[in-house]
């Protein structure tokens, strides 16, 4: 089971507590969990990822093993630590201010 950690506000639209888990049959990549991710959740549909790109959305950023993802492809295969579900895959709203 992979665990992901949703921002406040995408939690509160799920209505799940601080950590959700998915499982994924095949390669654990970033776009494999975040498609289970919105299979088990339609209401995250869009939020996440843009509905017809499926490109991250500008505030939000990913994070796994203290490593920003953001940027690596989709199809990036998770560390380790994530498959097996030792650490998280965070999903963190962006933070701005001066």
């Amino acid at each position: 089971m992979i665990r992901i950690v949703l921002p406040p506000h995408l939690r509160t639209l799920a209505k799940v507590g601080s950590e959700v888990t998915v499982e994924v049959e095949g390669p654990a990549t970033r776009n494999a969990i975040l498609d289970k991710l919105e299979a088990d959740y339609p209401m995250l549909r869009g939020t996440i990822r843009d509905h017809v790109t499926l490109k991250r959305r500008p505030f939000l950023r990913f994070f796994a093993c203290s490593e920003d993802l953001s940027f690596e492809p989709g199809e990036t295969l998770l560390p380790e630590a994530v498959v097996a579900g030792i650490e998280p895959f965070f999903v963190v709203g962006a933070v701005a201010g001066g």
